[in-house]
């Protein structure tokens, strides 16, 4: 026995496949790019670049209209008083009631005055082994670093000694610190690295993140360190991935140095990326680590790398902000 499906229903199903096809015809399905494909790209741009500052001034004040950076990306006493519902950005329906004892850890107002100079936001690429950009990168007038990574003696030559602001995740906490629940010495100690810089803490981002963050500010804050711990504003974290989702980046969660790249980008007046490199392969097509300092591979699908990379290296062929991959050149020679 046959069943015959309506032919009303048959129709609709035509018409469907009709507008499906037209609209793939129209707009048809995002590639994104072979490694290969970007690596011959970077070098047909070569070494040839042009300060763009009508880019630069359109950009940050989109910014400042969807994210506001230069007053939201930090909690502070006059952002989030006492009484005050924060939302987790990193979780649906979490929330925390700024109470006394957590007031009393914000900074009472936005530390960083803006505009900066010249800002280096260092990321973690491999391509930064053998680079030489330390000299380079000590040379910006405020430097961010990503996820508190190492800056021993024999990265230094590369990755350069001084830090402005450097984020701590509260999961590098969890793991490499034990959550601070048995001792601090081994983290305090860590920090020092980085001198009397801002640590920048996403403590309101997953509710689980929380009490690490708060220990973290209090073991320092005990151990009598210079540094200033900054919590993370979760409304300025969601509006930056709102901010890149509507340009093209799917992931579940935008990577510290893209969320550190808007920051940069809202504040300062010349931005310049070292390590955003997401590739497995440096320009000369040789592999290299996914770190400078080793070979661990992010969580699956829960970054879009090389979407962020595209992104950012279109605002560095318009002019919006420089990248540097590869070799940096001498120091003496760019004198």
């Amino acid at each position: 026995m046959f069943v015959r499906c309506p032919r009303s229903k048959l129709s609709v199903w035509a018409a469907l496949c009709v507008i499906v096809l037209c609209w793939l015809y129209i707009y048809p399905v995002y590639r994104l790019p072979s490694d290969k494909e970007i690596v011959n790209d970077v070098l047909r741009q070569g070494q040839v670049w042009k300060k763009n500052q009508t880019r630069i001034r359109l950009f940050r004040h989109l910014l400042k209209v969807c994210c506001n950076p230069r007053k939201m990306f930090a909690v502070t006493k006059e952002n989030s008083p006492p009484g005050k519902v924060i939302w987790y950005d990193g979780e649906l329906y979490h929330s925390r009631t700024v109470k006394n004892d957590t007031y009393a850890l914000f900074v009472q107002e936005m530390p960083l005055q803006a505009p900066l100079k010249r800002c280096a936001v260092v990321g973690n690429g491999g391509v930064l082994k053998r680079s030489g950009c330390g000299r380079d990168i000590d040379g910006a007038d405020f430097v961010l670093r990503c996820n508190l990574p190492p800056l021993s003696k024999e990265y230094t030559e590369d990755v350069g000694t001084r830090t402005h602001l450097v984020t701590a995740n509260p999961s590098i906490i969890e793991k490499r610190f034990h959550n601070l629940l048995w001792s601090r010495k081994a983290f305090v100690d860590s920090m020092k690295a980085y001198g009397s810089s801002y640590v920048y803490m996403p403590a309101f981002t997953m509710k689980p993140g929380t009490a690490p963050s708060l220990r973290a500010y209090h073991a320092l804050a005990d151990a009598g360190s210079n540094q200033t711990v900054l919590f993370a504003n979760p409304d300025f974290l969601r509006s930056v991935g709102q901010f890149w989702k509507g340009r093209g980046i799917h992931a579940k969660r935008l990577s510290t140095g893209l969320f550190m790249a808007s920051l940069a980008l809202g504040l300062c007046e010349d931005v310049e990326l070292y390590g955003f490199w997401p590739f497995s392969v440096d320009l000369e097509e040789r592999p290299i680590s996914h770190h400078y300092y080793d070979n661990v591979m992010p969580y699956s699908g829960f970054h879009a790398m090389p979407e962020e990379f595209l992104q950012l290296w279109h605002l560095h062929k318009t002019g919006t902000l420089r990248m540097h991959i590869g070799q940096c050149p001498d120091a003496n020679a760019a004198a």
